[in-house]
């Protein structure tokens, strides 16, 4: 890194950095991932060149923003490890994660079909799951979830449920009691989990 590299913006480089990424934000929710540099430059209200100066590409702002998205579920999976009713957080952890992905296209795509995020999803997982066995441990605990279901159960569950949205946006909100029925406590899953593998 060079010195130049390690200087903080200015204080219009650091708004305009700012103003893109909030731009972003709300086009790769709107409409996905393949939102041209042009269209982010022309919500933020500047010029194009200004937007390459501070992200060399459309990936770079990808990579900022998933780091706000890991950094949201994280909170959330936090939060509901407070809650002291372990089945309540579990429930409160699905709701609200499955939200965060029927309101954002782009964290939609990159969580289940972008291929260019396989590492950083990957990386994230790694990251997230020690959080959701915890809620399953808990959960576990209080007699409250099936036998055999694990922290990868829940992640098949998260992903299938996103999958519906592909059809209705707030269609996970039909099918997520049905899955939460299966969850609890009951006779155990037959089978195995799936593995990171």
């Amino acid at each position: 890194m060079t010195a130049s590299a390690d200087r903080p913006l200015r204080r219009d480089a650091s708004r305009n950095r700012e103003r893109l990424l909030q731009a972003a934000r709300e086009l790769f929710a709107e409409r996905g991932l393949d939102v041209p540099m042009d269209d982010i430059a022309d919500r933020a209200g500047v010029g194009v060149g200004t937007a390459y100066r501070r992200f060399a590409n459309r990936d770079e702002v990808i990579e900022a923003l998933f780091e706000d998205r890991l950094a949201d579920y994280l909170a959330l999976a936090e939060t509901a490890l407070a809650d002291p009713d372990p089945w309540a957080g579990l429930v409160a952890f699905l709701e609200r994660s499955l939200a965060l992905q029927a309101d954002d296209r782009g964290l939609k795509e990159l969580l289940m079909r972008d291929r260019r995020a396989f590492d950083r999803v990957a990386s994230a997982r790694e990251r997230v799951m020690p959080l959701l066995e915890r809620l399953v441990g808990r959960a576990h605990g209080a007699g409250a979830l099936r036998p055999g279901v694990t922290a990868a159960d829940l992640h098949v569950v998260s992903h299938m449920l996103g999958a519906v949205g592909d059809f209705a946006p707030d269609l996970w909100r039909r099918y997520l009691p049905l899955l939460l029925d299966g969850l609890r406590a009951g006779e155990p899953l037959p089978g195995a989990p799936v593995t990171a593998a």
